[in-house]
């Protein structure tokens, strides 16, 4: 069950991860090869790692389903609240 998690909560951020390297790469208009190859694991990393956990540890797959999910909810909330207090703060500044 733990293990489960632990295995979701670190592919949700590495999920996350591949998602604002291919977002950025998209809306700075950098899109490349290697942006490309980040957006197509981004959602192909879910699908290997539940199913690695539904053919070897099948009693934690929902809590591997679980963990990524908010793992990948509480990272993008965790960008939004920094960016919004770096607004306030350079919108205070002048």
């Amino acid at each position: 069950m733990l293990l489960g998690l632990i295995i979701g909560v670190v592919s949700g951020v590495l999920q996350y991860w591949m998602l604002s390297k291919f977002t950025g790469a998209v809306t700075g208009g950098a899109l490349d090869n290697k942006a490309v190859l980040f957006g197509v694991g981004q959602f192909l990393l879910p699908l290997a790692v539940l199913l690695c956990c539904a053919f070897v540890l099948n009693d934690s797959l929902l809590w591997a389903a679980i963990g990524m999910a908010a793992s990948l909810t509480l990272c993008a909330l965790a960008r939004f609240v920094i960016a919004r207090s770096a607004d306030r703060t350079q919108g205070s500044g002048e």
